[in-house]
């Protein structure tokens, strides 16, 4: 239901057959869905959607009739859509959320709380939408992004050292991993989340712009998922109403029920690379302390016995999100560093020799 700004006559029929054409598409998308959809409310939800969308369609061709131009013989759905379908079909729908939202496919908050068996229906309005978090989220990433830069740093020391490394060059080689590491991972974490941001704001602002063409419209898909969701046929309809006539409210309620998005997720770039710089940089830093205290082999041996450390402690922090005991998750870490470092040593030692 792409809006698009009317300008002149032309303008106004380019706009009637590019939205003639998305309603088609999303119609067929939906029946392709339906029949993937295992879920019988969900099912229905998705053919209920269909038809809304076929209607739709009908509006756009009552535009272009009226503009003298065309009906399009055949809407057939894009590459991406057919790829999407056929994954979907094999590992199910809910893992598809991401690429779906990105199709504009509505509905696809049913599927952040699957409801427990038998379907028990919402009970009040504050349930709507809600996000059930875990919390913790930054805490653990930052945990893990300790736990990379321990890793990988500690192994290319380890690495060099097997090579026969001067002191200095392992101190050179350990500066040179966290820089490259730390702006490796900052890099890769704001091209993420900016490429996730671009996306949601791209499809919050065609949201919008659709409330504002076609609020009636809006309100019948957010009753239709409101009831899907357990709500009375006749509550959902009344939530909806409601939620309409508030734009704003109405804008963050599409955002999250028909597209499973929350506005107020979006996250900061910057941020998020910033966080990633400085997690990734203080794992990195422990195994190259000793280096700029000492050197020779009691700063490699501490480095070892420093790494070992700090490697049983964040498998002993994980164990604070997986549940598992602290003493077995931190033996656990500790095995998979020192594996890591233990080829790394050999590899290093092996190619020293070769290239002496």
């Amino acid at each position: 239901m792409r809006a698009t700004p009317i300008r002149s006559p032309e303008h106004a029929a380019d706009a009637a057959r590019e939205g003639y054409l998305e309603e088609i598409r999303s119609s067929r998308l939906y029946l392709e869905l339906a029949a993937i959809e295992t879920e019988a409310r969900i099912a229905r939800m998705y053919r209920d959607l269909a038809g809304m969308a076929a209607q739709q369609a009908a509006l756009w061709a009552d535009r272009l009739r009226a503009a003298g131009r065309p009906i399009p013989p055949d809407a057939p759905p894009g590459l991406r859509a057919r790829a999407a379908l056929a994954l979907a079909r094999r590992i199910g729908i809910r893992p598809m959320r991401g690429v779906f939202a990105a199709l504009k496919v509505r509905g696809l908050s049913v599927y952040s709380a699957p409801p427990a068996p038998g379907h028990p229906r919402v009970t009040r309005v504050d349930e709507i939408g809600r996000r059930h978090r875990t919390g913790g989220g930054n805490l653990r990433a930052a945990v893990f992004g300790v736990n990379d830069g321990l890793v990988s740093n500690a192994s290319l020391i380890m690495g060099m050292a097997g090579a026969a490394a001067e002191p200095r060059m392992l101190l050179l080689a350990g500066v040179a991993g966290l820089l490259a590491g730390a702006f490796s991972m900052a890099a890769g974490e704001y091209v993420s989340v900016r490429s996730q941001r671009e996306v949601f704001e791209y499809q919050i602002g065609l949201e919008r712009e659709e409330l504002e063409e076609y609020p009636q419209a809006e309100a019948d898909e957010l009753a239709l998922i409101y009831e899907t969701k357990g709500l009375e046929r006749d509550e959902a309809r009344r939530l909806a109403q409601t939620l309409i006539a508030d734009p704003e409210r109405a804008l963050d309620a599409l955002a999250r029920e028909e597209l499973g998005l929350n506005p107020d997720e979006l996250g900061s770039p910057w941020g998020a690379a910033s966080a990633s710089f400085l997690a990734f940089g203080a794992g990195a830093v422990i195994p190259l302390l000793p280096f700029l205290l000492d050197e020779g082999p009691r700063a490699f041996a501490a480095s070892v016995a420093l790494a070992a450390a700090a490697l049983f402690g964040v498998g002993a922090t994980l164990s604070v999100f997986t549940g598992r005991s602290a003493f077995a998750s931190g033996l656990r870490m500790l095995a998979i560093g020192a594996t890591a470092g233990a080829a790394t040593y050999g590899i290093g030692s092996i190619v020293g020799v070769g290239v002496g």
